[in-house]
Formats: structure tokens, sequence, C-alpha cells
């Protein structure tokens, strides 16, 4: 079978770097929303349980964010009433 252009630059160690790093950054923000979402809270209700603005709330679920703070994360899934879990791989 024949590989896909995506499967091909895979092989490029650079590109797979960048891949995984951008991948990696969208998950962290998607999953803050997808969590939020489900409790039925407003990027507003989840500020005030954290302690930070909205806007940082906002930044936190946007995909090009790259500053993340480990403390803020661990308040921010206390809030959501999830674990935390931060891995070497």
């Amino acid at each position: 079978m024949k590989k896909s252009i995506f499967q091909e630059e895979l092989n490029n160690s650079k590109f797979k770097v960048v891949y995984e790093e951008t991948a990696m950054k969208l998950s962290i923000g998607e999953r803050i929303a997808e969590l939020r979402h489900k409790r039925k809270m407003t990027q507003s209700q989840l500020a005030r349980k954290v302690h930070t603005s909205r806007t940082a709330i906002a930044r936190y679920e946007n995909g090009e964010y790259t500053h993340y703070n480990l403390f803020t994360l661990l308040k921010i899934a206390k809030a959501l009433k999830k674990d935390l879990e931060v891995k070497f791989i």
C-alpha cells in the first residue's frame, strides 16, 4: 500500500518534531475547553475558580499558546474535578 504524503513527511525528523509539538499544544487547549463545556462552565466561571482572568483561560484554550504554567494547569484540573498527568516519554 502506498504511503500518504503525511506518512512520508513523518519520516522527516524535523517535520515530526514540529507536528508533535503542535499536536500537544492543540490537545491541551482542546481538552481544557472540552472539559469546561462538559461541566457547562463559561470561561469566566472557570477563571473565577482558578483565580485568574477570562482572557487567561481563553489563552490556555488557544492552540497557539505555548507558555503553559504547571501550577495553573493544576488549578484548572482541580476546578474541572480532574487529575493532571504529566509524562516524559
